[in-house]
């Protein structure tokens, strides 16, 4: 039996699974040779953690779940599928059981670039792609956080407030990154929702809310502890 998951990645709002690609790249050379990115909808978090339900139960064998920002949230819900060994947060949403990451967030002060997020006339909330750069992704190249900012999804207003039903952390090994100068989320509140799950090990990286992209090697470093602490043999 192979002693590396498969590992499922699950993006956040204002991104898509391409936010993933250099953490793929850094996953594979690694070893890492079964790996997934999932597209969220965004429709609602019961949708989309159906939609990585449905990606997990295609993969024969153990299964490492990854979330970014509301992506946490996402694998905090679908994290009950039977072949899920982990749970890996980075800058992450992890709402409790009847909790949501409205909520959350509400409970701290606001980061500093929610103050660049706007409402179109649907209700779907953008950053300004001027704006987009120093809120989301300041640790990268200015053109990569531009194309970012092009491309990136825009959640409704209403997700939210989505509430998870039961929280896989309970019952699954969890691991967390925190992103120290994180302008999307409030890194105390990051910090405390990784003690409250009473993860197996954080780690905080002096970067922004795109650490995914801006620390790949740190990512996967954080992947390797949590299949080392795993011990799938």
């Amino acid at each position: 039996m192979s002693t590396k998951p498969a590992i499922v990645m699950v993006h956040g709002f204002w991104g898509g699974a391409a936010h993933w690609g250099k953490a793929i790249t850094e996953l594979h050379a690694r070893g890492y040779n079964d790996l997934h990115a999932v597209e969220l909808t965004f429709s609602s978090l019961a949708d989309d953690a159906d939609r990585v339900r449905r990606q997990v139960a295609r993969i024969d064998g153990p299964v490492l779940l990854m979330g970014h920002s509301y992506g946490g949230a996402v694998i905090t819900e679908a994290g009950d599928v039977p072949n899920v060994v982990g749970l890996v947060y980075i800058a992450a949403f992890a709402p409790d059981s009847g909790e949501s990451p409205g909520q959350i967030a509400g409970g701290f002060a606001p980061a500093a670039g929610f103050g660049n997020i706007a409402p179109d006339a649907e209700g779907n909330l953008w950053i300004a792609q001027d704006k987009y750069h120093e809120s989301f992704a300041q640790d990268l190249p200015e053109d990569e956080a531009y194309v970012m900012a092009v491309t990136q999804k825009a959640p409704p207003a209403s997700t939210f407030g989505d509430a998870v039903k039961q929280a896989a952390w309970h019952s699954v090994p969890s691991w967390y990154q925190v992103s120290t100068d994180d302008r999307m989320i409030n890194p105390d509140a990051q910090r405390h929702m990784a003690s409250r799950m009473g993860t197996r090990r954080t780690i905080e990286l002096n970067t922004g809310h795109a650490s995914l992209a801006s620390r790949p090697g740190d990512i996967a470093d954080l992947i390797d502890t949590a299949v080392a602490e795993l011990d799938l043999r």
